[in-house]
Parts: C-alpha cells; structure tokens; sequence
C-alpha cells in the first residue's frame, strides 16, 4: 500500500469505518446514483487523483471523471468532477472527497497567487517542511500543481543545518566538517545564517548553499554580494505576498515560504447527490 493510499483508508475508517447510520438508514438496498462536485469560487485545482482513490476504494466500480487536471484553472460554477456508481459509497465517499480536494485545492490556489506576485522569473519560489503531519507528500503535490516548486521532501533527503545543529557541533565550519565526513560527495549542503559573521563562516567552511534566514532585505542585498556565486542562496523568513518581490529584489536565488502550506486556506466546493 503506498503512502497516499493509507492517509485515504485513515481518513475513511475516520469518516465511516463504523459504519455510515444515517445513510444506511436511509439506503437499506443498493441502488445506483451519480454525485458532482461544484466549484463555489474560481480556483486551481489539485488532488483530482486523491478523490478518485477515496471513491474506488469504497467502491472500485464506481466510475469517477474529471475534466480538469490538477494545476487548471477552475471558475466559480463550474463541475470539476464527477463520480457514478453504488450511492451508498458515493454518500460514504463525499466528506473525504471533499476534505482533500479543498484543502489540496487551497494550497495550489494559493501557491499560484504568490507565484504570479513574484516578479522575477529568475527566482525559485519553494515550499517548506511546515505542512499538516501526514498530508507532506500530497501537499508538496498541491504545491508543484500550483507552480511552485518542492523544498527537502524530509529530513533523508537534503542536508539543512540548521541553528540548533550549529549550536550542538559548536560551530558552523564544525558541523560542516561532520555532514561532510558522513555524506556523499554527490549531495548539497545547506547552512542556515541570520547575519553577515555567519554567511563569512559558511563561505569559509565551503557550504554550497546558504539559507538567509529573517534578514531584513538591506542585510540580504549585503549577503548577496559578499557571497558573488560562490553559493547559491536561499531567502527564508517573513515571506508573505508584501514582501515577496523586495527579497527578491536583493537577489537571492530561491525564496522557501512556509506560508504555502500553512497558511492556505481551504477552497469552497460542494457535492450534489442524486439516484439514476
């Protein structure tokens, strides 16, 4: 089972796995009906695939479409999806559907705001580790349907010291000399600094990437142009849709947002049920 599958099969035992009282009430035989889901505000789109997977688990004859793809525009008014098969399932299957594609949804409309805002194609705007525990990979998912791009996916993956690092190692170029020793050769590493001693000491211990991290834009600018190329830089820190294009301004290579995550909000969709 991949990891997808198992936030869904959680997210329905949390819905349903004891069972559905009011519609099984309601429903005592099988019957067929076709349910669609409405866009009630103009919006990007994502997660069309996670909500075909809540319907063919309940359910695996339950026909699900959409004609939209995950990072298309979506109008007010418009159906997005559409799903057919046994009612009891689709009525079982509505809340979860629901929950993931507005949540996924806000992520990617919101990611799509701050990459039109950005005003220089020179920039790559990143997502961070500050997303809902459980729901990374689909909200880094949102992200890139949005046109974003994906920071470290987890801690494996990319090599970040950070300030507590630095402050366990007892220095910049001894937590560097450490990630060294132990890490491939073919691997980036990453140091977090928050002002111009510590960008000095990262140039010096040879970090191939720094993170300025909640630097006003006038020290930024400085970083910047004391680093010349020997590192690529990272902006991070009170990024907000105001500030987005005066940290870039100061020409900074890439700009993490944690706001793209944590900060979205969930977009407004309705499901419409009805026997055929």
């Amino acid at each position: 089972m991949d990891v997808t599958e198992q936030i869904i099969q959680l997210a329905l035992f949390e819905d349903s796995g004891l069972g559905d009282i009011t519609t099984e009430s309601i429903l005592p035989a099988s019957r067929r009906g076709k349910g669609v889901i409405i866009a009630k505000e103009s919006l990007v789109v994502a997660g069309i695939g996670v909500a075909k997977k809540v319907f063919s688990l309940l359910d695996p004859a339950i026909v699900s479409t959409s004609a939209f793809s995950d990072g298309a525009v979506v109008q007010k008014g418009e159906i997005l999806f559409e799903a057919e098969g046994d009612l009891l399932c689709l009525l079982k299957g509505e809340r979860v559907a629901l929950n993931f594609l507005q949540r996924l949804s806000g992520i990617a409309t919101l990611t799509r705001t701050f990459v039109e805002t950005l005003d220089n194609p020179g920039v790559r705007l990143t997502d961070t580790r500050k997303t809902t525990p459980g729901f990374r990979s689909l909200e880094k998912d949102a992200v890139r349907a949005g046109g974003g791009y994906n920071h470290r996916m987890s801690l494996y993956d990319g090599i970040l010291i950070k300030d507590n690092h630095i402050a366990v190692a007892g220095s910049i170029e001894k937590a560097v000399r450490s990630v060294r020793a132990r890490t491939s050769h073919l691997m980036k590493i990453e140091v977090e600094v928050s002002n111009m001693d510590e960008v000095k000491q990262a140039i010096a211990a040879n970090a191939e990437v720094i993170m300025l991290d909640n630097m006003d834009t006038k020290t930024m600018a400085t970083a910047v142009a004391y680093i010349k190329g020997r590192a690529i830089v990272e902006a991070s820190g009170n990024v907000c849709l105001s500030t987005l294009n005066g940290i870039a301004a100061t020409g900074v290579d890439v700009i993490s947002c944690g706001a793209l995550t944590h900060q979205a909000r969930s977009v407004d969709l309705s499901m419409r049920i009805n026997p055929v």
